[in-house]
């Protein structure tokens, strides 16, 4: 069993298709194939069904991927050590990040270009998702570095996270919407048509837990990643918005009015998260601290 051949059963894995794999590993597909069915005659059971249009694991071959990961990131890392004795860092770093984050207040753009500037020979890739996604590719060994909202329910162990907005989840109504007064209990949202954000981020998590303890479901009309969005929605009298806090101009420009959640009040919370358990890359380390640094102010550390 050869390392590289682990390297091409992840990908393929990882891709779900031969061609792709073949494409992203600069590889002739038949090429590809063939070194796939020596690892698994050397292993003695299939890894891979091609019976399908899509490439899948099988018991074993899903048993098998995080064995296999693991491996990779070990080697990995042992390439690291070698480049901080030689002063340059190489490998791979792979970012996380919720949609619409990206903003003036959260610039991790301009932390991922200094970062390259610095460090040339890192790869750095950075996808959007969801935080529920984000965390369990955190948990697989997927993402080494992630920006996610919390729900308060996160029961990963290894877990480090730094708080970096806290800010409370309030409703958005119409200007003109006469229903909702200056404060709203969340009870009395149980029959009111909600507009939220997607299943799996932050917010969204923290609305439903709060519901389900208040013995009901939240009714969800319209959903979107974008909290722009979820605002013009609700300034057309769609439904009532569930966003993070608002200031009054910005509620104003978007035509809503912010009604307080009370009873209970309602949190937030913005975090960049890593895993505590594992020994991270040198590269990742680095980056990890430059991103701890720039989003840090006025944040708070916890391990979970």
């Amino acid at each position: 069993m050869e390392l590289r051949q682990l390297r091409y059963f992840v990908t393929v894995a990882e891709e779900g298709n031969f061609t792709r794999a073949a494409a992203r590993l600069h590889l002739a597909q038949p090429g590809l194939s063939a070194q796939i069915r020596q690892l698994e005659r050397e292993l003695g059971q299939p890894l891979l069904d091609r019976g399908g249009r899509t490439v899948t694991l099988t018991e074993v071959g899903a048993a098998v991927l995080p064995h296999a990961w693991a491996a990779l990131a070990a080697t990995d890392r042992v390439a690291g050590v070698v480049a901080e004795f030689t002063g340059l860092l190489r490998g791979h770093v792979r970012v996380g990040l919720i949609s619409g984050a990206a903003g003036e207040e959260f610039d991790v753009a301009a932390v991922l270009a200094a970062f390259h500037t610095d460090h040339p020979a890192v790869a750095i890739s950075l996808v959007e998702d969801t935080s529920e996604r984000m965390l369990a590719a955190l948990d697989r060994g997927e993402l080494d570095i992630a920006v996610v909202g919390l729900t308060g329910a996160e029961s990963g162990a290894g877990l480090g996270a730094q708080i970096v907005l806290d800010t409370p989840v309030v409703a958005a109504v119409a200007a003109g919407d006469p229903e909702l007064g200056d404060s709203v209990a969340l009870a009395e949202l149980r029959d009111r048509p909600l507009i939220c954000l997607p299943r799996g981020s932050g917010v969204r998590g923290v609305l439903e837990l709060a519901c389900a303890a208040a013995g009901f479901e939240p009714q969800v009309a319209f959903e979107a990643a974008a909290p722009p969005l979820l605002l013009r929605l609700a300034a057309h009298g769609l439904g009532v918005a569930v966003v993070p806090g608002l200031t009054g101009s910005e509620a104003a420009a978007h035509g809503v009015r912010v009604v307080p959640i009370e009873r209970p009040a309602l949190r937030g919370r913005l975090a960049l998260v890593w895993r505590t358990d594992r020994t991270p890359a040198p590269a990742t380390k680095v980056l990890l601290g430059q991103l701890r640094l720039a989003l840090g102010n006025g944040s708070s550390d916890s391990e979970q």
